[in-house]
């Protein structure tokens, strides 16, 4: 529930564990064989508590991203030739850390990802944790998290949906992507916005992508899921989510009502000129103006870094809004919405240690 300390509750469950000589090693099977993988409420209810250590000054963090050029990849790999099968797409082959700390704890995600990787039946990016305690930086844990980095991106989805000034319910909605976020953004939306949504539209880079994943998920969601090859039901989204690895706008600003809301997970996926009007007619917003500013690789941050200036500089003059700082954006219903979220690295600190938690409580005996 919201405002209950989960690190304070994880360290007093943990008193016997800080002096481990080893750390606990996690990898997915142990976690599913343990019982220990957190539901989407269970994940929803850590990243509350995060949220609100964020925006109080009790949890912190930051990011690095060693970006590899992708024509070194191609040279050096052998697989030119197969080139032609990522064109529009970025590769985004990238190492990242990204690092936080709270109360009582410490932890650092190292990702891996490389768009190829699916030609080679992998996943195109795979997350480690290591869990510390905070004051001796000895860790823990160390676990695959590579399923709950993808919960932590995916619930943006109904966080970002309870600031839109929608005033009906029966909402449609748009979302761009079909892997593994877009799972999690569709398990989000089902936890927290069953009874709000009528039906998702679906459209992956390839339309089989969109129709397995509405294979797969059809019969457990709540609302109607719909595979598409194109925009054309784009007009009829309230909100559109954007989940996808394209290196270029997904779609053009005109195909959107002028008074839809929109969440930007990706790259460089939203027009410049759907950015431009809806800060001057609506309201625009991100998770936290400096980390995506530093990031530089979504089309918020792109359209100030390519004019020469940055979103940090002028975010605060445009009147854009942080989640990091309020939740209460006081926007007018009707009035059109943006918002671009990186992933803020804390939000990964409290999923693990709740899960560590849960681990812990089901292998005491």
């Amino acid at each position: 529930m919201a405002g209950k300390d989960t690190g304070f509750s994880l360290a007093q469950s943990m008193s016997s564990t800080v002096h481990r000589r080893e750390p606990v090693l996690l990898d997915e099977s142990s976690i599913a064989s343990s019982g220990s993988m957190l539901s989407v409420a269970e994940v929803h209810e850590a990243l509350e508590q995060a949220w609100n250590d964020i925006r109080t000054g009790r949890a912190l963090g930051a990011k690095s991203v060693l970006s590899l050029p992708e024509d070194e990849f191609w040279r050096e790999t052998g697989h030119q030739a197969r080139r032609g099968e990522f064109s529009g797409e970025r590769l985004g082959w990238k190492l990242s850390c990204l690092y936080g700390a709270n109360s009582h704890f410490a932890g650092v995600k190292v990702i891996g990802a490389n768009a190829f990787n699916r030609l080679l039946g992998l996943p195109r990016s795979r997350s480690t944790y290591i869990l510390m305690e905070k004051f001796s930086m000895q860790p823990l844990a160390i676990i695959d998290a590579t399923s709950l980095s993808a919960a932590r991106t995916g619930a943006y989805a109904s966080q970002v949906l309870r600031l839109c000034a929608i005033e009906h319910d029966r909402l449609c909605v748009f979302l761009f992507g079909a892997g593994p976020i877009a799972r999690a953004i569709l398990a989000s939306l089902a936890d927290r916005a069953a009874t709000r949504i009528a039906r998702v539209y679906v459209r992956a880079r390839r339309f089989e992508g969109a129709k397995a994943l509405q294979a797969s998920l059809s019969m457990t969601l709540p609302f109607e899921l719909v595979a598409v090859n194109d925009n054309d039901f784009l007009a009829e989204a309230d909100f559109v989510i954007t989940a996808t690895n394209s290196d270029r706008p997904v779609f053009h600003d005109h195909e959107l009502r002028r008074d839809t809301s929109l969440l930007h997970l990706g790259g460089d996926e939203v027009p410049v000129e759907t950015l431009r009007r809806i800060l001057r007619q609506g309201q625009v917003g991100c998770d936290d103006l400096a980390t995506v500013s530093k990031r530089n690789s979504q089309s918020l941050a792109l359209q100030f870094s390519r004019a020469g200036s940055s979103l940090e500089a002028l975010g605060p003059h445009l009147g854009i809004l942080e989640l990091s700082k309020t939740s209460n954006w006081h926007l007018q219903p009707g009035v059109p919405l943006s918002v671009t979220c990186v992933g803020l690295p804390v939000l990964d600190l409290y999923v693990v240690a709740a899960m560590f938690q849960k681990y812990l409580t089901r292998t005491a005996d």
